[in-house]
């Protein structure tokens, strides 16, 4: 009894102890590469990777500013993509494709015209439009969520013809 007493004592505190000595892996830091005062052209070779990457990084923003901004399209009452919707589709498609850890809701919008509950399922088929038309081109359908707001969220307040044709769209929203 009093060794099953010690063997008890001696887990309580060898086993949270060994928890707390225990430590993650230390992050390697890679030193820097030792530039010459003298040398001109070591001086120079760091500064066009700079212009390359903020080049780059610029492009890289525009790109995922035109992926979230151009939006899908439709006619009304209709859920399907015409010639232009794909387009932009399979444009967005490349964009998922290079940006692999990118993820995205769908939200499909309509018109103010209707009734809510019409509007929620039209929006809803216009998001799933959208969805599936991706998958088709390769996205895994995991990266992508949908979700209809109908006419809950009008692009364009205004209540003619102009208006009504940008609120008929599906919209993308990088998470």
């Amino acid at each position: 009894m009093k060794r099953k007493y010690w063997v008890i004592l001696a887990m309580l505190f060898v086993v949270p102890g060994l928890m707390l000595t225990a430590s993650c892996a230390k992050k390697v830091v890679k030193p820097e590469a030792a530039v010459s005062k003298t040398d001109d052209s070591a001086k120079k070779a760091p500064e066009a990777p700079a212009v390359t990457d903020d080049s780059a990084k610029s492009a890289a923003l525009a790109a995922r500013e035109k992926f979230q901004k151009q939006d899908v399209n439709f006619a009304f009452d209709s859920s399907v993509l015409d010639s232009t919707a794909q387009a932009i589709l399979k444009d967005k498609a490349g964009w998922l494709k290079q940006n692999t850890d990118a993820a995205t809701t769908i939200e499909g919008h309509c018109d103010e015209r209707g009734t809510v509950a019409y509007n929620i399922a039209l929006g809803e088929r216009r998001a799933e439009a959208a969805k599936a038309f991706l998958v088709n081109s390769g996205i895994p359908a995991a990266k992508m969520t949908t979700i209809s707001y109908g006419k809950e969220k009008p692009l364009d307040p205004g209540h003619n013809e102009q208006a009504w044709a940008k609120n008929r769209r599906a919209h993308f929203v990088l998470k």
